[in-house]
This record gives structure tokens, sequence and C-alpha cells, in this order.
């Protein structure tokens, strides 16, 4: 059974990662949920406690934001056209 782009879409906003393991891609999912964790505590390690908490957290939250892109990509390029012509 083939999941719905746009459910894919919506688990992968909701957790990060989760989306590519709808689409039958665990280890990429995995992959993408360590580099978030990772990127976002060295970033926040980076800053100083003045920079806004986007800021803090903005290498965690620009690879959070291509996950969701990339989960939705491979869960469209993976659906399986209707057939209306029967």
């Amino acid at each position: 059974m083939r999941v719905r782009p746009w459910m894919v879409l919506v688990v992968a906003v909701l957790l990060p990662g989760c989306g590519h393991v709808l689409a039958r891609l665990p280890v990429r999912g995995l992959m993408f949920a360590f580099y978030t964790l990772l990127l976002g505590v060295i970033t926040w390690n980076l800053t100083t406690p003045e920079t806004s908490l986007v800021g803090r957290l903005a290498g965690g939250l620009f690879v959070y934001a291509v996950s969701v892109l990339d989960a939705y990509t491979w869960a469209a390029r993976r659906a399986v056209p209707v057939d209306v012509s029967s």
C-alpha cells in the first residue's frame, strides 16, 4: 500500500524524521533526525544567550526544513499514478 504524499508531509512536519519512515526510507529519516538534533545543539552552543531562540536553533531548523521537503519529494516520486482510463 502506498502512502499519500500529503500524509507524509503532515507526519514530517509534526515529527522530524518520521515522514521518511512512513515513506519507507527509515535510514534516511534517522539521519535527518540525528543531524537536526546535532546541528541544533551545535548552534545552541556557538551562539550567545542574547540571540533569539530561532537564531540559537538555526542549524537544526534548517535541517528540519530540508527534511520535510525531502520526505514529501520522495513520497511524491514514489506515489503510483491513478489510471483513469478504465
